[in-house]
């Protein structure tokens, strides 16, 4: 069995990590170089670096930001935002990402995510679904929460594994920021509709959280809030999944 991944996230937000709860009320956090060093020297196994507000102001992804975080890190880095084409990925790529995610943009045109698997594999190609729960089923919204898409999340991400993504980072619309758990219907649903790895988003406030979203089929569980208010360090989460038995990279 492969050692379950800790993945600390920076939503970046005009060179700055934020956050926020459903995607809304951003607060500043800190420097994403900064923490991101801070993350991998306490044993983070990889980062996710997001820009928020790309695909809102219709821009690309800040390269600067990404260049500066690379530079204090040498674990792989995921970065997701304003990807719009193949070009956008490859410019992610050469600028340090180790993986590209893609949200928006897949939604409306997912052919994208075939290009960019045979362009530069599936390994390197995320794609990030945030879910919103409805009566009986979750919901794909895009632009940060604020468009709904009609789309069936599960039926998504079968589509987007199908169409050569390697990696699904699933987020909770509902649980975003609020503290109070991972969604664990949403993730064991989805860890039954796909054989890629999932990895979990949304509400994380202990390790707990992280526990249980693992044991809901998760092979990876994503974290801000907690990191970043010091809370724990990822140390600290690795120590106490151990002595649950999970099994954590050192």
């Amino acid at each position: 069995m492969l050692a379950s991944r800790i993945i600390p996230c920076l939503d970046v937000s005009n060179g700055r990590v934020v956050k926020g709860i459903k995607f809304q009320g951003l607060r500043d956090t800190g420097d994403p170089a900064d923490l991101g060093g801070a993350y991998e020297a306490q044993g983070a196994d990889e980062l996710v670096f997001l820009d928020v507000s790309a695909t809102v102001e219709s821009r690309d992804t800040q390269l600067d930001t990404v260049r500066k975080v690379r530079e204090r890190m040498s674990i792989p880095i995921t970065v997701g935002g304003g990807v719009r084409k193949v070009e956008d990925a490859r410019a992610l790529l050469e600028a340090g990402a180790d993986k590209v995610s893609m949200n928006t943009a897949a939604v409306l045109n997912p052919e994208l995510i075939t290009e960019v698997a045979e362009q530069f594999g599936r390994q390197c190609t995320v794609v990030a679904v945030d879910a919103k729960r409805t009566e009986d089923s979750w919901e794909v919204v895009v632009s940060g929460g604020r468009k709904p898409t009609g789309k069936d999340a599960l039926d998504w991400i079968e589509e987007a594994a199908n169409r050569g993504a390697g990696e699904i980072l699933l987020t909770s619309w509902d649980q975003d920021g609020t503290r109070s758990g991972y969604d664990l219907d949403l993730l064991k649903a989805a860890s039954e509709r796909v054989q890629v790895p999932i990895i979990a988003s949304g509400g994380a406030a202990s390790s707990q959280h992280l526990f249980e979203a693992l044991q809901a089929g998760a092979d990876a569980v994503l974290a801000a809030s907690i990191f970043h208010d010091g809370d724990m360090t990822v140390g600290d989460v690795k120590r106490e999944l151990a002595e649950m038995g999970v099994r954590v990279r050192p």
